[in-house]
């Protein structure tokens, strides 16, 4: 077959690799992959029981949609932004919050465009912007005081730029953007005239002594930002596969189209519960402080390692190269002496990520973590 370009620096996600070499071994720490043992909102799993035995949910149309879904996602926004969107108009549901990545670059960007993401980032938002045809422009995260800090000089330094994909918190960093950093992008758009994507995906997900700025609440950005959500996070409604874009009209009618085109419609079933989860009270204060006390048991597991700590979100990162080793080589060695499964980050950015390998805490409790230190000393 003829080569494809597209594909000519799309990387792997390694994720699926590391899974099947853990296999179903019950003592093996499952760290690699974003799933979580934590419940669903009750009031979801009831109302998608009820719409699947009523019929309510198997259609074709709205293509964009339910609207009991996207005027729960309206209302929702507005606790979050403090702005209006019109459910019909500015809304669109999609297939989990990562198929909506896509459509976004596609009515946002141009082939070569550069898209500005940080470094290390979501595999899967880098990865897209590079199928899309544009061009990933990656900004440095740096440690400082053991957390995560955006590199705002490197930022400062972007002269061209269609848009700007960012998370807050961020996988696989858990860096949390404060309104200094969030100032720094608005300057970059500003300059650039770029757009801001930000999935919002973990948003609520962040820990004691972070702060929680949505960057719609910040001059010069509310009008350029496009929302990407999703009930798989927060909501822990991960196979439910529901997620929505949000955005300025004259951007949303494209987007819109590049949605209908890419998956026609979300699932109309998954749709009735995301909008329980929205409606209905949800659990995600509680999720969150469990999701810390898994984090605080890695840390302190791991003190005096290179664990750089994770300001929210459903994981951190341990600097391989900093042990002596790559982040492929202490992934195989975790897993085979260890038998802790996790990722190394050679897709999750460029000089930064490759170095390091993910710890995901969100599917394994506190007592399963207490020997991790014992685990990570026999794979060293």
């Amino acid at each position: 077959m003829r080569p494809n370009s597209r594909f000519a620096h799309v990387q792997p996600f390694d994720i699926d690799k590391v899974a099947a070499a853990a296999g179903s071994d019950a003592d093996v720490l499952r760290m690699e992959n974003l799933d979580t043992d934590v419940p669903p909102p009750p009031a979801a799993v009831a109302a998608t029981r009820e719409s699947l035995a009523a019929g309510t949910g198997n259609s074709w149309l709205p293509f964009t949609g339910l609207p009991e879904l996207r005027e729960a996602i309206a209302a929702d926004l507005r606790v979050r932004t403090g702005l209006d969107f019109d459910p019909l108009r500015q809304i669109t549901i999609t297939s989990g919050g990562t198929s909506a990545v896509m459509p976004v670059l596609l009515a946002t960007t141009e082939p070569g465009d550069p898209v500005v993401l940080t470094d290390p980032t979501y595999a899967g938002l880098l990865q897209r912007v590079r199928l899309s045809g544009a061009r990933p422009h990656l900004v440095p995260l740096r440690v400082d005081g053991g957390f995560w800090r955006l590199d705002r000089q490197a930022l400062d330094e972007v002269r061209t730029a269609a848009a700007l994909l960012l998370m807050s918190p961020s996988m696989p960093s858990g860096v949390v953007l404060d309104r200094d950093d969030w100032a720094a992008v608005a300057r970059a758009c500003e300059r650039t005239g770029a757009c801001l994507i930000y999935d919002a995906a973990m948003e609520r997900i962040v820990f004691d002594g972070h702060p929680r700025v949505h960057p719609c609440q910040v001059d010069g950005l509310a009008g350029r930002t496009i929302i990407i959500g999703s009930v798989s996070k927060e909501y822990r409604m991960i196979g439910w596969r529901i997620g929505w874009i949000a955005g300025p009209q004259d951007i949303m009618a494209r987007i819109m189209v590049a949605v209908i085109y890419n998956t026609t419609v979300a699932s109309g079933f998954h749709q009735i519960g995301a909008a329980a989860a929205l409606k209905e009270p949800s659990g995600v204060a509680e999720a969150v402080a469990e999701y810390q006390a898994r984090h605080d048991t890695v840390v302190q597991q791991l003190d005096g390692l290179p664990v750089v700590r994770a300001g929210g979100g459903w994981s951190c990162l341990v600097d391989a190269e900093a042990l002596g080793m790559t982040a492929a080589g202490l992934s195989a060695r975790l897993l085979e002496r260890g038998r802790v499964a996790a990722t190394p980050m050679t897709a999750w950015g460029e000089t930064v990520a490759p170095r390091y390998v993910r710890l995901v805490y969100s599917n394994e409790p506190v007592h399963r973590l207490a020997d991790l230190r014992a685990r990570f000393t026999t794979s060293l």
